[in-house]
């Protein structure tokens, strides 16, 4: 049984915990992670999720997504979603999302990875993952126009192609 921590709108513990599948309360909010590893050549990382998992089945997505769990800080649930569902090692030590969208019941907090990995050598989530692939930025806005990947904004997607170009969205304040 997974836990979540409840946060308020200013992203502090509450000391208020739920369990998956029970309603976030109005006025409070939970932690998800999403992790989008790019290879050298500027692709994604996406996943097809398995047709018998709940919402979204058999939908392409980016690499990995999930909740964090009570206990979790937002990079160990990042690090542990990527070796629950990958079974690859990554160390987000000393990283700061990306970014983080608000979203209606939570904070969705974006890691970005360059990570040339060799498909052959993930170990594939049973229950979550049915296979993965690389993709470009144009090969993921056609899947979300074809209705076959997550129905995100279009423009969310480019953020974080964007962010994986440049690292740094503030990067002209660099001698701030």
């Amino acid at each position: 049984m997974e836990h979540w921590e409840l946060y308020d709108i200013n992203r502090q513990k509450t000391g208020k915990i739920i369990t998956r599948g029970e309603k976030v309360p109005a006025g409070y909010y939970h932690t998800v992670v999403h992790v989008c590893i790019f290879n050298q050549k500027g692709e994604m990382l996406i996943q097809q999720r398995q047709p018998f998992k709940q919402g979204w089945s058999n939908l392409w997505d980016v690499t990995v997504g999930g909740s964090a769990v009570a206990g979790d800080t937002s990079v160990q649930a990042a690090e542990r979603e990527v070796f629950e569902e990958l079974g690859l090692k990554i160390s987000l030590a000393g990283e700061r999302p990306a970014l983080t969208v608000s979203f209606s019941f939570g904070f969705d907090d974006v890691y970005i990875v360059l990570k040339d990995v060799d498909l052959n050598e993930l170990s594939l989530q049973m229950e979550e993952v049915q296979q993965v692939k690389w993709a470009s930025r144009e090969e993921i806005m056609n899947m979300i126009d074809d209705k076959t990947f997550i129905s995100y904004h279009k423009s969310f997607i480019n953020i974080i192609f964007d962010l994986n170009l440049t690292k740094d969205v503030h990067s002209h304040f660099k001698d701030y």
